[in-house]
């Protein structure tokens, strides 16, 4: 399977890129199928259910508004974040949407768009499924998607582990493991980061066109660190959460370096606090590789670029490059959904993507590059995904700080050794799949376990609707 840096890092919207973004997607690409066979006009009514993973954190993922968002025609990577609660606020108003932009019919969420907590598809635990009724209440169409992780969504004709499509596009160097890519860089003597360049001038990318993409991910990356430093307030969802990035950038403005040595790792926790916190009020991000982990590739790079003693243009190119070849292969071998295998599949999987990028970008082998990103995932390995309410908030924006840093000390610790390491990375990703079998599923994007019942604020869990996912554990 041929997968792109563009199809691992891709600008979107907060908070999820799976609960979030992913059924954005689908329902723009349902309400697109409808308009491209010319069956809009015939559509009276249209209803949306949530399963699993979705149905019982949904709300607190803003599922709901995504829906709404794409069967009206909007994707992720386009959508005016300014305008969203305006629009929202006119859809519920007059209980209507404007399907795929043009056709209006009644939608009311509650009724057209349902939560359901009780049933999973077995196919995946996010899954969806859109149908469009006649006036007459006949089914014009109905089809059945799944939020994959990162972004994706697949149909239910797909196959495959995580049930996406294989890209018949034919790579130069391909490779599904971490001992295949490490044979490939040593008959060639290419980068990690040289070899993903070549890779991806396969998918018809000039790499002067592929360079200006990557530059403009950075971009997203660096102002979405900028506008999470500047803005203060309180999160939306209920549960209350101060933004902290913009004081503690304050108060690192003003404190003398020469006194704490370590204040260079405040500021990575800050860069990173600064874009989940962005993520968490629904802003514009850069899934790397979902929104969950969104801060921790952003993070890293920031410190690259600042505390670095020569950083370049290139060096961002290739940071990126290398962090995506690792991300391949957790996407492939593994998963970077926290609904499917917990959190060490988001956190962990970014954690290991950006010590491997920062192994390379400060002169790494491609060996040590794969150390390092063993590292990174292999002391994230086992890590649940039990967001309190449901929200992308508590743990996940300490846990991007704290696994930011861990990227920070993989990347030393390899770059201090030779590359010669006891557990590969390939044994590593093999695990995480594993053990996300094997983990409860209260502890994957549930809000039915860990931290989501044990630490309860009453009057917000009333406010997200989910006090029976209290109940039922």
């Amino acid at each position: 399977m041929a997968i792109s840096v563009f199809d691992l890092f891709k600008i979107g919207i907060g908070p999820s890129s799976s609960h979030t973004g992913g059924p954005m997607a689908a329902a723009h690409k349902f309400a697109r199928g409808l308009s491209d066979d010319n069956l809009l006009s015939g559509v009276a009514r249209v209803e949306a259910i949530l399963y699993g993973s979705l149905g019982l954190t949904g709300k607190g993922h803003g599922s709901d508004k995504a829906v709404l968002l794409g069967l009206s025609g909007e994707k992720p990577e386009l959508v005016d974040v300014d305008s969203i609660d305006g629009r929202l606020a006119e859809m519920r108003a007059s209980g209507t949407i404007k399907l795929y932009g043009t056709h209006e019919i009644p939608f009311v969420v509650g009724e057209d768009l349902v939560f359901e907590r009780k049933i999973s598809l077995p196919e995946h635990p996010n899954g969806m499924r859109f149908t469009a009724f006649a006036a007459d209440g006949s089914v014009v169409r109905e089809k059945v998607y799944f939020s994959v992780g990162g972004g994706f969504v697949v149909d239910e004709n797909a196959t495959g582990a995580d049930r996406i499509k294989p890209d018949d596009t034919v790579l130069p160097y391909p490779f599904a493991s971490a001992e295949e890519l490490l044979k490939h860089c040593s008959n060639t003597g290419l980068s990690i980061s040289g070899l993903m360049l070549e890779n991806e001038k396969a998918f018809g990318r000039t790499e002067a066109e592929i360079r200006s993409g990557i530059c403009e991910l950075w971009d997203v990356m660096s102002s979405c660190v900028e506008r999470g430093i500047a803005k203060e307030g309180v999160l939306p969802g209920g549960l209350k959460v101060r933004r902290r990035a913009h004081g503690l950038h304050r108060r690192l403005q003003v404190e003398s370096p020469e006194k704490d040595p370590l204040q260079t790792m405040d500021w990575v926790s800050l860069f990173a606090l600064a874009v989940n916190e962005e993520n968490a009020a629904g802003g514009r991000i850069v899934t790397a590789p979902t929104n969950g982990a969104a801060g921790i590739v952003p993070a890293v790079l920031t410190y690259y670029k600042r505390f670095t003693p020569a950083p370049t243009d290139d060096g961002i190119v290739r940071f990126l490059l290398t962090a995506a070849a690792i991300g391949v292969l957790f996407k492939e071998n593994a998963s970077i959904s926290g609904a499917e295998v917990g959190c060490q599949g988001e956190v962990g999987s970014a954690c290991s993507m950006a010590a491997a990028g920062l192994t390379e970008v400060l002169g790494g082998t491609p060996e040590q590059v794969e150390n390092a990103a063993e590292i990174g995932i292999e002391h994230n390995l086992g890590l649940t995904c039990d967001p309190i309410g449901g929200l992308v908030q508590i743990p996940c924006i300490e846990r991007n700080a704290v696994a930011s840093i861990k990227a920070i000390t993989a990347a030393r610790i390899a770059l201090r050794g030779d590359g010669k390491h006891f557990v590969s990375l390939d044994k590593a990703i093999h695990t995480v799949r594993t053990t996300g079998a094997d983990m409860s599923s209260r502890y994957k994007e549930t809000a039915r376990g860990g931290l989501a019942v044990n630490v309860i604020e009453s009057d917000a869990f009333e406010e997200l609707e989910i006090g029976v996912n209290v109940v039922e554990c």
